[in-house]
């Protein structure tokens, strides 16, 4: 895989009730992804970044909201998201104290 595709497959760690939930029981990351990233992309990706290895990954397009202000309405841009599990005792920290 291109070295400059890699980085533009993960958009950023998606931080929710929901992922903090699945993240306990399920040992799955969630992360925003590119709109034509597919599974295999999303999971070399994860694997080269993060050196963990990875057991399957799930994605599923977000539809965009219509949101009205006094203005009138604004379509909010659709996007995709990407549930990965992570192999058994393997484990990303985005928090990473310095």
């Amino acid at each position: 895989m291109n070295p400059e595709r890699i980085y533009k497959v993960l958009l950023g760690p998606h931080i929710s009730e929901k992922a903090a939930i699945s993240a306990e029981r399920g040992n799955q990351v969630v992360f925003k992804v590119a709109r034509d990233a597919s599974k295999l992309e999303i999971r070399k990706a994860v694997e080269t970044l993060f050196k963990v290895k990875v057991q399957g990954v799930q994605t599923l397009n977000v539809k965009g909201k219509v949101k009205f202000n006094r203005f009138g309405q604004v379509k909010k841009p659709s996007w995709k998201k990407a549930y990965v599990r992570l192999e058994q005792g393997q484990d990303i920290d985005f928090a990473v104290a310095e």
